[in-house]
């Protein structure tokens, strides 16, 4: 797991906001006082997610209103589909936020070593 330290100022209140960080657009956000980091992109349709909304835990895409468990990522009944999840932690004054290591790499390390050449 690769922790990188979030540069965002986080408001008490609950808000959702995206972010970029390590390549990826993260959508951040903070629910009934507990914070998150989910995939910005909604697997149905490609919304935007930070442009949604939360309710009962769930996030909801401002396209067709297609929800998401905000602790597990998994879409509601019916829908078949989930988001990625990012776990955080936090450390002094700090948040940080975690991508895992790709399979490959924790096999080969760096770039793909011998792949294509």
């Amino acid at each position: 797991m690769k922790w990188i330290k979030l540069d965002e100022v986080l408001p008490e209140k609950d808000f959702i906001k995206q972010i970029k960080i390590n390549g990826r657009k993260i959508c951040l956000l903070r629910h009934e006082g507990l914070l998150y980091a989910v995939q910005n992109d909604c697997p149905h349709a490609g919304g935007i997610l930070s442009g949604g909304w939360c309710e009962m835990g769930h996030l909801i895409c401002p396209i067709h209103r297609w929800s998401y468990h905000l602790k597990t990522g998994r879409g509601a009944e019916g829908q078949g589909d989930y988001i990625d999840i990012y776990p955080l932690k936090q450390e002094e004054d700090s948040w940080y936020i975690g991508f895992r290591t790709p399979f490959w790499k924790r096999f080969f390390g760096g770039d793909k070593a011998g792949c294509g050449k």
